[in-house]
């Protein structure tokens, strides 16, 4: 009897040290290690504790059963194949109870993954395996429809309002150099037929877009947090890539970039290229500088304690973007080259020079930073290329068509405006072009220009200008008429030296070369006077005539004056139709006239006058006094015909 009570009353003991025990460990709330650590201590200190692991573990596996029934229940829930989906997508905007139930049912289900995969229950593995998958699936799709659902469309026209803008006068013309194209060339302030060149714009370092709605961020953070942890790396950066290319897709859409192949690019018409270049060269401060930045810090946010991960995410998503634009400027660089491409191509460079360090600081891609330093450097032969096209087109514009009226020629206002513009691109073309050496270039230098070091693109300014002249001295021989080559050359020298004198040109060749150019059209101006004017001049000279009143005298005095006439009238009726578009040269002109004609014929006709007025016809003979003639020299060069041979003298 005594030993049945004492082995009950051990029992009960044992019992309820076990209880106490047991109600110590769980009242800790301490990590599944920590307990069985204390475990080991309790059951040191006396052998009755040595069965309370078994039971502490035996209700945790029934805990761990439980809440991984509840959690596994959750997301079957939302299986796609189940009958119970009721909706596609869980309820992210209005309220996050939903969402934050299914994130923390898979949090709940991985953090039982690795109790429940040493456990031999493979059922339970197997059952936690399934229910990964399936949340894996639907947080796919659920990181998909966020990205779709919360995607901002690009503002373009507050990015276009970003960029600061040069704008440059140019009259464009549609393609190579040749006769015919020239003949579409106008006055400059003719708004109708002026086009502008827009040089390459900068846009503010301040500029930013939301891609993604920023509400949105947290979410997509949350889910790509489990899907990578969940081991779905794979999945989740094709899920982001795919979805975020197309977004780009678009934006480039929305900035009027196509997809066109090199072979298209080549076959498009110049006015048209023109165009798609201007949209390029905007579209790629915008896609590097706003677009792909934008892209990379969004990848930082969403993937930030993932740096491989965000890494591969990013290159992936930017690469068919970049990619699209380097393929049209890798067209642009080895297509046809003609001197209307120069600035555009020279824009497309700088653009690229700049945005090469972004790229290379944000995208990791070998491949794709190698393909923008080839364009780059591609774009860079092209613009080198070009320059020489420009320069041999200069040099062999050989059209036989003289201007009519020795007006400006067309190649002259090319080549100026043309070599204004190059003036404004002189740091990149410094780069691009090889000064070299150049016989006739060193003439230039020791004759025209006051700097010994001169760079490379003054040196090709100054032999651009010298061909230039050269080519306009063989134009002027076109014209039969000596008087009229030198107003041809003359007016088109004095436009050269104003397009010099009035731009960053007149800085490169300076003062000492326009010096000489001014003195070469005096000369000019000279050698127009001689040609024009000696003649008549030598109507109005008193050999052969003398002091005699002799009716042979009088008669010399008559054709005198009737030869004087004649010619008198066929320059004005000649001269008239003559253009000096230059106001000064123009007035300037007509003194030099005056002050050899209106002296010489004043002098004449008070010495010789009256012995012709006191004979019979008169009037046929002295037909215009020294102010008629004044008043008449001032319809020269307006390039408006006119005749005198109605007229008569006004008054004597």
């Amino acid at each position: 009897m005594s030993t049945t009570t004492t082995t009950s009353i051990n029992t009960g003991g044992e019992d309820r040290v076990l209880a106490t025990a047991q109600q110590i460990v769980k009242s800790l709330n301490t990590p599944k290690e920590v307990r069985e650590d204390m475990l080991l201590i309790f059951s040191s200190f006396d052998n009755r504790l040595s069965n309370i692991s078994n039971l502490i573990n035996g209700e945790d596996s029934k805990a761990e059963d439980d809440r991984f029934d509840a959690a596994e229940k959750v997301i079957l829930r939302w299986d796609s194949n189940s009958v119970d989906a009721s909706r596609h997508s869980l309820n992210w905007e209005d309220s996050h109870e939903e969402a934050d139930e299914y994130l923390l049912a898979v949090d709940e289900i991985l953090n039982l993954m690795d109790e429940l995969s040493v456990r031999s229950d493979t059922e339970i593995v197997d059952r936690a395996e399934t229910a990964i998958q399936v949340a894996m699936s639907r947080l796919e799709d659920e990181f998909r429809h966020i990205m779709i659902r919360n995607t901002v469309p690009l503002d373009a026209e507050r990015l276009y309002g970003s960029i600061r803008r040069t704008t440059l006068s140019f009259p464009v013309n549609d393609g190579e150099i040749v006769d015919d194209d020239f003949e579409s060339f106008s006055e400059e302030d003719r708004s109708s037929t002026q086009r502008f060149h827009e040089r390459g714009a900068s846009i503010g370092d301040d500029v930013s877009v939301d891609l993604i709605d920023a509400k949105a961020v947290d979410e997509l953070k949350e889910i790509a947090d489990r899907m990578l942890r969940s081991g779905y790396e794979k999945e989740c950066v094709q899920a982001y890539s795919s979805v975020r290319r197309d977004a780009l897709d678009e934006c480039l859409a929305i900035l009027g970039i196509e997809k066109l192949s090199i072979e298209e690019v080549q076959k498009i018409e110049w006015n048209s290229l023109d165009e798609k270049m201007k949209k390029w060269i905007q579209a790629v401060k915008i896609v590097v500088r706003v677009i792909v930045s934008g892209e990379k810090s969004l990848c930082d946010q969403i993937f930030n304690d993932a740096d491989g991960i965000k890494e591969i995410c990013f290159n992936e998503t930017v690469k068919g973007c970049v990619m699209q634009l380097l393929n049209f400027g890798e067209a642009v660089a080895i297509g046809r080259r003609s001197p209307e491409k120069l600035f555009r191509i020279l824009d497309m460079y700088d653009v690229m020079a700049d945005a090469l360090p972004d790229l290379e600081a944000m995208v990791t891609d070998e491949f794709v930073i190698n393909e923008a330093k080839g364009v780059l450097c591609g774009l860079g032969e092209a613009a080198s290329g070009t320059f020489v096209e420009f320069e041999n087109a200069v040099q062999s514009e050989t059209s036989k068509k003289p201007m009519q009226s020795g007006d400006i020629h067309p190649l002259t206002r090319y080549v100026m405006n043309y070599l204004k513009l190059i003036v404004e691109y002189s740091d990149t073309l410094n780069l691009l072009l090889e000064s070299g050496e150049d016989d006739g270039f060193d003439a230039l230098q020791n004759n025209d220009n006051d700097d010994s070091k001169l760079s490379p693109v003054a040196h090709r300014l100054l032999l651009l200008i010298s061909s230039l002249q050269s080519n306009l001295e063989a134009k002027s021989k076109l014209y039969e008429d000596n008087a009229l080559q030198y107003i041809f050359l003359m007016n088109n020298f004095l436009y050269v030296v104003q397009k010099v004198k009035d731009s960053d040109l007149g800085e490169v060749l300076g003062d000492n070369w326009v010096r000489k150019r001014r003195g070469q059209i005096r000369q000019y101006a000279t050698s127009y006077l001689r040609a024009s004017w000696s003649k008549a001049l030598s109507c109005l000279k008193d050999e052969g005539i003398g002091g005699s009143s002799s009716n042979a005298a009088k008669v010399a005095l008559k054709e005198r004056f009737k030869n004087f006439n004649a010619c008198f009238e066929e320059i004005y009726r000649v001269q008239t139709a003559w253009k000096v578009p230059d106001a000064q040269l123009r007035e300037e002109l007509r003194i030099s006239i005056s002050e050899k004609v209106l002296p010489a014929y004043r002098s004449f006709l008070g010495r010789f006058g009256n012995q012709v007025e006191s004979g019979r016809h008169a009037g046929k003979y002295i037909k215009y006094t020294a102010d008629d003639l004044e008043s008449y020299l001032l319809d020269l060069f307006e390039g408006s015909p006119r005749v005198l041979h109605h007229l008569r003298r006004k008054s004597t």
